[in-house]
């Protein structure tokens, strides 16, 4: 499979304070072009800015033609889909191996939906580490609350 023949999502999420004004930012690759996404949300969890840099980035792909190499820094993301809690959540109703709630239900149910809707391949990268694409979308995410907070 060739760079050509795959897209690149690279996805982060920031929050001041947990919970607090949070930013997503994700950064699309393929062929020749990049495309930068970010937003805000102004009472939100680190987690649900996470999943809303994956969502949002999915949402962006108007080919599902390609495979999608998804590169996070959440262990809660990735670890989700690789080590598959997905199911346990499905098959408990939607708890946790603990009985409690999945947390963030809303964001899961449609990122699922998204996921499966293309060839996913998930990769985890260190946080504020030696990734460029991962810093730009925290710098990105960090900017969405910096512009609002000032």
């Amino acid at each position: 499979m060739g760079n050509k023949d795959v897209i690149t999502l690279y996805t982060d999420g920031a929050c001041s304070g947990n919970p607090g004004p949070g930013g997503w930012a994700a950064i699309l690759k393929w062929n020749q072009h990049e495309k930068e996404l970010s937003g805000y949300a102004p009472d939100t969890t680190n987690n649900r800015m996470e999943l809303q840099a994956v969502i949002e980035g999915l949402k962006a792909i108007t080919n599902n033609d390609y495979p999608v190499i998804i590169t996070t820094d959440s262990k809660y993301i990735h670890d989700a889909f690789i080590k598959d809690w997905i199911s346990g959540w499905k098959k408990r109703g939607w708890k946790t191996s603990q009985k409690t709630d999945v947390k963030n239900r809303d964001q899961w149910e449609e990122l699922i939906e998204l996921v499966e809707s293309f060839d996913v391949e998930w990769n985890w990268t260190k946080g504020h580490a030696e990734d460029e694409m991962n810093n730009r979308c925290d710098e990105l995410a960090r900017g969405e609350i910096e512009k609002r907070l000032g």
